[in-house]
């Protein structure tokens, strides 16, 4: 699974209240967190951030302990270079991205969506934990898991709709 990141929406996400997303100390704090990540799972990880303004003039790419990092050139959006890989990828990728534009054309070449909040709380999650959890706190109440149905509703009222089980499946591998 290659998962391909748009750089500043996570990192807005994951800065709290630290420097601003824009600054080297941000890139730096966010890429050893995907460094660690990307050394869990195994995924491998490219980083997408938006060079349209102030970038180069040519699209540049590094590999950090890993990840690769990918500035877009000037005149060109990360969202741009996040499609095209996508694209490149096809079902074979996950987008981490909360552009909706983004969301649909990535979808449309059948990859893996999944909203930044989500990955950041995957991330922080991940990061923050030093070993398996305790049974207690994996531990959820049926009600929380059962769909909420109506009368005219057939088959097991406590099972999740197929597309739900299915992104389920497709999320535990992060």
């Amino acid at each position: 699974m290659h998962v391909i990141i748009d750089g500043y929406n996570l990192l807005a996400l994951t800065r709290g209240s630290g420097p601003s997303p824009y600054s080297e100390m941000a890139r730096e704090s966010l890429l050893r967190q995907l460094a660690g990540y990307r050394h869990r799972k195994g995924h491998a990880l490219t980083v997408v951030f938006d060079g349209w303004q102030r970038g180069q003039p040519l699209e540049g790419h590094e590999h950090r302990a890993g990840v690769q990092v990918i500035y877009s050139k000037r005149g060109e959006k990360a969202d741009q270079v996040i499609e095209r890989l996508a694209q490149e990828y096809g079902a074979a990728c996950a987008v981490v991205t909360s552009d909706h534009e983004v969301i649909r054309a990535a979808q449309a070449q059948g990859a893996l969506i999944m909203k930044a909040p989500e990955f950041a709380q995957k991330l922080q999650v991940k990061s923050s934990s030093q070993g398996p959890m305790p049974h207690k706190e994996l531990a959820m109440d049926d009600d929380d898991l059962a769909p909420r149905r109506g009368p005219e509703k057939k088959g097991n009222p406590r099972k999740l709709p197929k597309a739900l089980r299915r992104r389920g499946r497709q999320l535990k591998r992060f």
